[in-house]
């Protein structure tokens, strides 16, 4: 994928670069990400709507993306995941995401084909509980929301840390001691330290603990309320499971299309400092889901997995080529988003293996 600068958007566009860093920081532009002090953007990405002219505006389009920004999301690799998409025969009728993190292919699914079934899970209790409120209890969610969002928005950046600390353990007292009740609450704390949080980085210490400073976005749409009330009708007839992949092996059979999103192997010593679940996925369990992966495949399912690709820091890695030796494997371009080491940053080769 190709970037630019917000300098080059502001020219391609006629807006000023101020206004396309606003638009960045409200996420309102698609894989914009801020690496250093500066926004870059996907040469591909198209002007937003104005919000501000089209505000009474009786009919409003429902965009259904991802509802969270999630790092490994697959927003960049859409394209060249969807080539995969067996949809077309009219033999593939269904659709499994064990590992559905942000759900950017699972919303790029559902907004283009009408499948009987689907399935997706995720080990995240706190990931999959806000899909479960999304679907289930959309309305008390986006109120909630509102009123974070106006407490939020006014403050200081002073005043801003002390309420986003005050909700960062407060999430955390509910992920550790919550119960039922409180679900809807926890969802909207949830989506709230995603908007706003650094880089929207999920990640917990080995308590389990969500552990990520607060980003320095000015104004963060907290409640997309359009495209939460358009992801909610499209998760109507999904089924959402708290759980292991291996979980999905009832649903999956020979009208199934499985994508697998595993956490990525590193690709150097030092990029694990990134962990969704206090749970890591070691070689030993990627070995585990390529033969789990095998066991799909011989149930007749069309599988494709995304992984990286460890020839980048060795070539003479050949881990996944090993244990995918059975199937093929593809190596695409995709930007490296989020690093701690700035040289780290940018385009890398990483894995879309398929039985098909």
């Amino acid at each position: 994928m190709e970037f630019m600068s917000a300098r080059e958007a502001a020219d391609k566009w006629g807006i000023s670069q101020r206004r396309v860093a606003v638009l960045c920081s409200e996420q309102r532009i698609a894989e914009a990400t801020m690496v250093g002090n500066m926004w870059i953007i996907p040469t591909s990405a198209e002007k937003p709507i104005d919000a501000r002219r089209t505000r009474y505006s009786k009919i409003e389009e429902k965009a259904v993306k991802p509802f969270l920004k999630w790092v490994g999301g697959k927003g960049q690799l859409i394209k060249e995941i969807e080539r995969y998409y067996p949809f077309d025969s009219g033999r593939i009728t269904k659709y499994a995401e064990p590992f559905v993190g942000g759900g950017a292919v699972l919303f790029d699914i559902l907004s283009k084909y009408d499948l009987e079934e689907v399935y997706i899970s995720d080990i995240n209790a706190e990931l999959i509980n806000t899909y479960h409120i999304i679907r289930d209890d959309i309305d008390a969610l986006i109120k909630t929301l509102y009123t974070m969002q106006n407490d939020f928005i006014p403050l200081n950046t002073d005043e801003r840390k002390i309420y986003y600390m005050q909700t960062r353990e407060r999430f955390n007292d509910l992920k550790v001691n919550g119960n039922e009740n409180i679900n809807i609450e926890k969802a909207a704390l949830m989506i709230f330290l995603n908007k706003t949080c650094f880089n929207g980085l999920f990640r917990v210490n080995k308590k389990g603990l969500f552990n990520v400073p607060m980003g320095a976005y000015k104004n963060p749409m907290i409640c997309d309320e359009n495209n939460l009330r358009a992801v909610s009708e499209k998760l109507q007839r999904v089924t959402i499971v708290c759980g292991d992949y291996r979980e999905s092996a009832d649903f999956i059979d020979e009208n199934t299309f499985v994508y697998f999103d595993p956490p990525y192997r590193p690709i150097t010593d030092t990029a694990s400092f990134t962990a969704y679940t206090e749970n890591l996925f070691n070689d030993e369990e990627q070995i585990e889901l390529a033969h789990f992966v095998d066991d799909m495949h011989r149930k007749g399912a069309k599988v494709v997995i995304s992984n990286s690709d460890p020839k980048n820091s060795n070539t003479d890695d050949d881990f996944f080529d090993n244990i995918y030796s059975a199937h093929k494997i593809k190596r695409v371009e995709a930007t490296r988003m989020i690093n701690c080491n700035s040289e780290a940053r940018g385009k890398i080769k990483e894995l879309l293996i398929s039985n098909f």
